[in-house]
């Protein structure tokens, strides 16, 4: 039979070497921390559909609040517009705008209006400079 020999104390281990070793965690605490990481991710993995659809919802809901906004506004200005439209007023601007004359009026046609309204302009400008040059 083997006989064991007697270890030298130099190869022993020391007793404050042991001590300033850390301490693993067991196991049971590394498995377990690594199930509950596990379960959250999955946990989010089943709320990130929900909650990515409830946020493009919630987009796309002010979106179409803003238009029924800008909607309401327009309706708003036209139905002014068709009121304002019914008046004899703007009925009789809207006729001169046609070039319609009522019975009996005569109409006359004046050209050259932009060439004068020009020249004046120009008159303006050199009477401006020539008078407190």
């Amino acid at each position: 039979m083997a006989t064991r020999r007697p270890t030298p104390a130099s190869a022993r281990p020391k007793a404050s070497s042991t001590k300033q070793r850390k301490a693993r965690p067991q196991r049971t605490t590394v498995l377990l921390r690594w199930c509950i990481l596990g379960v959250l991710l999955f946990v989010g993995f089943l709320y990130y559909q929900p909650l990515s659809r409830y946020l493009q919802t919630r987009a796309a809901l002010n979106d179409r609040a803003a238009e029924v906004q800008r909607l309401r506004a327009d309706r708003v200005r036209l139905q002014r517009r068709l009121v304002d439209s019914e008046t004899t007023t703007a009925l009789a601007r809207e006729a001169r705008r046609l070039r319609l004359v009522r019975p009996g009026e005569r109409i006359f046609i004046v050209k050259g209006v932009e060439e004068w309204r020009r020249a004046q302009a120009r008159a303006k400008a050199k009477a401006t400079l020539g008078g407190h040059g």
